[in-house]
């Protein structure tokens, strides 16, 4: 329980203290923000899920019609890519005409990555909080009847975890957060000069970074230690990143 909370304080506290130190210091523009967050709920959350609805296999593992490893891992992290970086082409491109100065691009993602943050690392925190709480009051197996017995079982595995992978995912959260909105002005920075091809730069670098976690959900990597090692590399990465394209604003 105290590894939950922390993630869920992580997930909250760090999207609302970058929001408090963008309006200290001037760029935070909310109408970026807003459809930052719109955007990912749109396109990531809707769109993106209603395809994963049609291919991949109710396991959540594979592909309908193939049990290739290597075929999922494509495409989760095809689609992931192609789906945000999109989003935010058209969110910069018909969203946010007359917002395209290198605060909007911060504050678009901002409201992106923080809006992941609170519907993957808060809600998930929330949740195995009330299970782990039937769990201990032994209600757990009377719901657990009715679900399907993989997610039951992805349910006691994370159950189980120690409470040092919660802390993890609510860091790796912060991490999200400063890669998104590295992307973001990559994707601006393509839309203030008219050149596509930045966004396509923005999917393939999305891509690559999403084939990560894939492969350590289909257990080809299993240490999470070398996962969160590379998110942290390409959280530096992206900062480096932000700080240099600013001049280019």
């Amino acid at each position: 329980m105290v590894g939950m909370s922390i993630q869920l304080f992580l997930s909250l506290i760090v999207p609302f203290a970058l929001i408090i130190y963008g309006r200290k210091k001037g760029w935070l523009s909310w109408k970026a923000f807003g459809v930052g967050l719109l955007i990912f709920v749109l396109f990531s959350q809707v769109l993106e899920k209603m395809l994963h609805f049609l291919v991949i296999d109710p396991s959540g593992t594979s592909l309908k019609g193939t049990s290739s490893v290597w075929a999922f891992v494509a495409y989760g992290a095809l689609a992931a890519g192609v789906f945000e970086e999109i989003g935010r082409y058209v969110g910069f491109r018909f969203m946010l005409k007359n917002n395209r100065s290198y605060g909007d691009g911060l504050s678009f993602g901002l409201g992106h990555g923080g809006m992941e943050a609170v519907l993957i690392g808060a809600f998930s925190a929330v949740n195995m909080m009330v299970i782990s709480h039937l769990v201990e009051t032994g209600q757990f197996e009377q719901i657990a009847s009715s679900l399907p017995a993989t997610q039951v079982e992805m349910l006691k595995t994370m159950l189980n975890q120690p409470d040092w992978m919660y802390v993890l995912g609510g860091i790796e959260r912060t991490f999200a957060i400063v890669i998104h909105v590295a992307l973001s002005l990559l994707v601006l920075y393509g839309v203030r000069k008219g050149q596509f091809r930045y966004v396509v730069y923005a999917i393939l670098i999305h891509t690559l970074i999403d084939v990560v976690p894939a492969l350590y959900q289909v257990k080809i990597i299993s240490n999470v230690w070398v996962i969160e090692t590379i998110f942290a590399f390409l959280a530096i990465a992206s900062l480096v990143f932000i700080r240099r394209i600013a001049e280019k604003f």
